[in-house]
């Protein structure tokens, strides 16, 4: 089932951004805007601005922007249609579905909703026994000896499951539960040769629900309280249509909002080590559930920060055999560094026993990066013995491989030589054929390929201009007039729109995400309607639709008592729109030629004196044409009748590169 597109216009229509943003921030008027603190990174000065008129935000520290849905999206970890059910939920809009027309679309779409109801029941079922006499003394008992207080409780839906065989079944068959369909939520089971028979799986047990992202229960853990060694400690729920451990991280829902404003995440084992991390007053925690780390994983923890920090038990044997995680991290592109406890040890032993204040010092003092940790982890064993050595620094430069960025790969590398007192050549060379064998595995092995160039330390420079097209700047530019302008008249019979789509009609964008608007702005034309920037945020292509935020958002504003009171007047690019235009029309053309140039360069090198004779003069034409236009924009333009310097030439000369083979 997927929304109607009635309830999508519906909260489209009804949804402000100011009332939005201001149930998770504090926001303060300042000029036409609103400011606070960004809710997606750590400042200390405002630079997250609300925009009422145009209702949009955006932050010019970390760039994040948006319209109230794309902001809800972020804030809350979700996708489009969640968040819409968000709004909707907000502003009292009934939410309506529309059916598929695939009977497997419905029958899937059904069986989830009937399962997350069931899971649902039984979380609040648990809850209530906590109430009862047996979850009191058991249950509740527990909980208050692990400090759990009834705010931490609460805030975990934390349960217990009574010692009976079929307490939860009967109740749920009582309120019009199907036994199918409790069954396919993992709640109870069907007993061995007695079919038809069945009994709930959890038993005697405290329970831990495992939340999704958006808050609602999906699957339970559950720990017994007795000495029984035939029964294991922990159960969990099994695989279901709305629970796959792979891709859920316990406490991710309590933790996501923190995450962020701490720029970093902690990860840990268990349940009660995330609970009493919460309890000494760190919420940005979440636990793999004693589980090895997943890609899944490892990518919902990059939605919300680049930062991890991995917290180990004091035991070496079970750091060793855990390390593999650490790699995996940093080839999910993630900064990596790590914490481990005194032996015996665990987050949750430590937190009760050191206090908060004493927790978030230990933390702070005792975190390394996971170069000083894996170094650290090796160096007893291995100070007296080449071979350990040896082996030490290769499992070092093993996880440096795995990092994505060449750049950040070649500091760690300097970083790793160092401490290892060897020579970088010798450490760089090993790290090259780390690569090279990661390069050489058989199709699947290996998540990602690193190129030529990513093995090889460039400059950052070097890495910016590579990445960046040529005519990137003049490309924006114009696309920015265009959106914020197009609408305007440039002349009585002329729209900016129209003006500037003439100018360039031969020129074809470089960069993709600017193309992409070009032909979305055209589009809208060819649909009779001349946008303006609301257009273009009702996009669902999230690339675009951040692109103009950016280039609509302001800032700065220049205040009105400048005019008012001290009679200074500043020129704005909106009070001569004709000569804005021309200008900008210009710059990308200019820009272009360059390139144009540049091409032209690279292909005299290797020419026959034949095909000299026909580059030559293409090269003066374009410079010359070039040094027209430059001069021209340098001047002040004080006619629109000058003449066309690029279209019919400019067109003459795109045909000739063409036909060179040069573009």
């Amino acid at each position: 089932m997927a929304l109607s597109p009635q309830t999508t216009d519906k909260v489209k229509e009804r949804v402000d951004i100011e009332e939005v943003v201001n149930d998770y921030v504090s926001l303060k008027k300042k000029g036409q805007n609103l400011w606070a603190c960004c809710p997606f990174h750590q400042e200390k000065t405002p630079s997250f601005s609300v925009s009422p008129a145009k209702q949009i935000y955006k932050c010019f520290g970390c760039g994040k922007a948006g319209d109230p849905i794309q902001f809800i999206m972020d804030i809350e970890g979700i996708g489009f249609t969640e968040a819409i059910r968000h709004l909707a939920q907000k502003y009292g809009i009934e939410v309506e579905e529309e059916a598929s027309q695939d009977p497997v679309d419905i029958q899937a779409y059904n069986e989830r909703e009937s399962l997350f109801i069931a899971v649902n029941f039984a979380k609040e079922f648990f809850q209530q026994n906590l109430k009862t006499e047996e979850g009191q003394s058991i249950g509740l008992s527990y909980f208050k000896e692990r400090g759990f207080d009834p705010v931490t409780i609460e805030k975990f839906d934390l349960g217990y499951a009574l010692d009976s065989w079929d307490q939860l079944l009967v109740q749920a068959k009582k309120s019009g539960f199907e036994v199918e369909n409790l069954l396919k939520a993992g709640l109870v089971l069907e007993r061995e040769n007695s079919k038809g028979n069945y009994y709930d799986r959890f038993r005697g047990r405290v329970v831990f629900p495992i939340h999704n992202l958006s808050g609602k229960p999906i699957a339970f853990g559950a720990r017994i309280l007795t000495q029984d060694k035939k029964q294991p400690k922990y159960i969990n729920s099994p695989e279901t249509a709305i629970y796959h451990k792979s891709d859920v991280l316990y406490g991710i829902y309590q933790a996501k909002k923190a995450i962020r404003q701490e720029e970093n995440c902690y990860l840990v084992e268990g349940y009660t080590d995330v609970i009493s991390m919460h309890m000494a007053g760190i919420e940005n925690v979440v636990a793999s559930s004693g589980t090895s780390l997943t890609a899944s994983q490892i990518k919902m923890i990059k939605r919300f920060s680049d930062q991890v920090t991995v917290l180990y038990d004091g035991d070496d044997a079970g750091i060793k055999a855990s390390l593999r995680g650490i790699d995996m991290l940093l080839e999910g592109g993630l900064n990596v560094k790590a914490v481990v406890f005194p032996p015996g040890e665990d987050p949750d032993s430590f937190a009760r026993k050191s206090g908060k204040s004493g927790f978030q010092n230990f933390l702070k003092t005792e975190e390394k990066d996971f170069i000083h940790f894996k170094i650290d982890l090796f160096a007893s064993e291995a100070a007296n013995d080449p071979i350990k050595k040896a082996e030490a620094i290769r499992q070092v430069v093993l996880s440096i491989s795995k990092i994505p960025d060449p750049i950040v790969r070649s500091v760690y590398a300097k970083e790793s030589a160092r401490l290892l007192a060897m020579e970088e050549d010798i450490l760089l060379t090993e790290l090259n054929r780390q690569i090279l064998k990661q390069q050489q595995r058989p199709t699947g092995q290996a998540e990602e390929t690193p190129s030529v160039e990513q093995i090889l330390p460039t400059s950052p420079e070097e890495e910016k201009d590579k990445l960046q097209p040529k005519n990137i700047k003049e490309e924006r530019e114009l696309i920015r007039i265009l959106i914020n302008y197009g609408f305007e008249k440039v002349s009585e019979e002329m729209h900016v729109c129209e003006y500037l789509l003439e100018e360039i009609k031969e020129l074809e964008f470089d960069t993709p995400v600017f193309q992409k608007l070009l032909l979305h702005y055209k589009k809208a034309l060819l649909q009779g309607i001349l946008p303006k920037f609301d257009y273009f945020l009702d996009t669902q292509d999230g690339e675009l639709k951040k692109e103009v935020i950016n280039m609509i958002a302001q800032s700065r504003e220049i205040s009105l008592n400048w005019e008012i009171k001290h009679q200074i007047f500043t020129k704005k690019e909106s009070d001569d729109l004709s000569d804005t235009s021309y200008r900008i029309s210009l710059k990308l053309k200019s820009a272009y030629l360059k390139k144009m140039r540049l091409e032209v360069q690279e292909k005299i090198k290797d020419a026959s004196e034949s095909e000299l004779n026909e580059l030559l003069p293409v090269y003066m034409e374009i410079t010359q044409l070039k040094t027209k236009i430059d001069q021209e924009l340098g001047n002040v333009i004080t006619s629109r009748n000058s003449p066309n310097i690029s279209k019919k030439r400019l067109s003459n000369y795109i045909i000739v590169i063409l036909r060179l083979n040069l573009r």
